[in-house]
């Protein structure tokens, strides 16, 4: 009820008298509103003194409480609705707002734009909160910190320019210290362990030290480490196609595969939380060969925008081949081996380079933003510096 319309007092709406307005009305006199005489004293009259008087009094104070109390709950109800409507409005803004980052491809959970991801948050909406976390990649990056050197025990190594010493599956290297760290990390090259610095495990080792197994380490549980051993491989490459996959997403031309790659996304990231016996017992072959089909589809649609004729040196052997300066843009180098290949100054913009062995390649001044598929391993195998233009989510190497 608003307090424009409050409710009638009990004497039927009329005017209550004021003690404080030096003027009354007397019910002996007749309703005659007169100065009281006496210095505004006089004698109450009997129907005052009445019971029926008195009950009246009674109602019209009974009936003055009730209508200050109703105007106290109109306000108070004012100010709720008020209070409401404000936040129905920062709601529709806050609403209005989103919608709007929306449709621009931002991420306000990230602060920051996903370029070329179309659809964006609409599409990540059919990931599970897991897949949702991969495509920032931070989930496929190595964290030695919560490994326990899996990389240092289950995988064999032969002497060879990249390794010292022969060592196989399973067994600890040596410069392994008790707490898994590398007792020589910062001299593995000089050491004769240039291998050991180009490896990635794409996140792999944590998930399977602190996911697959628990946390407990094959230190205090001997008894997991030949499982462990067996599994780390295979998180591997989960993990590796995992990278490809959430990097295709990323791609705005592949829009028309991006359906099957969350599928494929969604799948993968369930394997990689399967049990030690579910993931050695994958086809890891098969597997592969599915998602390769995806990607090779998602290259190919980024590829196709880069205006003329495409190279196609897919499985090509490249080795020192001397490549300075080339026009690679958009060409197919899939596989290809291009060990201490000369590329220097070379543009390799939308180059699909999976799977290829950058091994000493001179990677010296050429152009590699925009590379398909180009992975940190990839760099640290290869040679570059301060000219070579790389991917924001690759850093470059400490050796160059």
């Amino acid at each position: 009820m608003s307090p424009q319309h409050e409710a009638p007092s009990s004497s039927g709406g009329r005017e209550q008298p004021s003690p404080a307005g030096g003027r009354d009305r007397s019910s002996a006199a007749g309703g005659r509103g007169r100065p009281a005489q006496g210095g505004g004293r006089r004698r109450p009259s009997a129907a005052q003194n009445s019971p029926r008087a008195a009950d009246a009094d009674r109602g019209r104070e009974r009936a003055t409480d009730t209508g200050q109390g109703q105007k106290r709950t109109a306000d108070t109800g004012r100010r709720q609705k008020r209070a409401a409507d404000t936040g129905q409005g920062q709601q529709r803004t806050a609403l209005g707002q989103e919608r709007k980052d929306r449709d621009k491809g931002t991420d306000r959970q990230g602060g920051r734009r996903r370029e070329g991801r179309n659809g964006g948050d609409r599409d990540d909406r059919e990931l599970s909160r897991s897949g949702r976390a991969l495509l920032d990649r931070e989930d496929l990056r190595a964290d030695c910190a919560s490994c326990f050197g899996l990389c240092c025990v289950a995988l064999p190594f032969a002497r060879s320019a990249d390794f010292a010493v022969d060592k196989v599956a399973g067994q600890p290297c040596s410069n392994l210290r008790p707490d898994f760290r590398c007792g020589i990390h910062a001299q593995l090259r000089d050491k004769g362990f240039p291998g050991c610095t180009v490896f990635d495990c794409f996140g792999a080792g944590q998930k399977v030290s602190q996911m697959t197994f628990g946390g407990t380490d094959w230190r205090r549980a001997p008894e997991t480490s030949r499982s462990m051993s067996a599994v780390f491989p295979v998180m591997r490459q989960l993990h590796e196609l995992l990278w490809y996959v959430t990097e295709a997403l990323d791609l705005a031309p592949a829009r028309p595969v991006h359906k099957e790659l969350r599928r494929a996304l969604t799948h993968l990231d369930g394997l990689t939380r399967g049990t030690a016996e579910s993931i050695t017992e994958l086809d890891m072959n098969a597997l592969r060969g599915e998602v390769n089909t995806l990607l090779l589809r998602a290259s190919e649609l980024a590829r196709a925008r880069v205006p003329g004729r495409k190279r196609n040196h897919r499985g090509a052997d490249l080795i020192g081949a001397k490549l300075s300066g080339a026009d690679l843009r958009g060409a197919s180098l899939r596989g290809a081996l291009l060990v201490a290949a000369d590329l220097g100054g070379a543009d390799l913009r939308d180059a699909d380079v999976i799977g290829a062995d950058l091994r000493d390649a001179d990677l010296s001044g050429a152009d590699l933003t925009g590379a398909l598929f180009l992975t940190q391993a990839q760099l640290n195998a290869a040679k570059g510096d301060a000219a070579t233009r790389l991917p924001p989510a690759l850093s470059r190497p400490a050796h160059w």
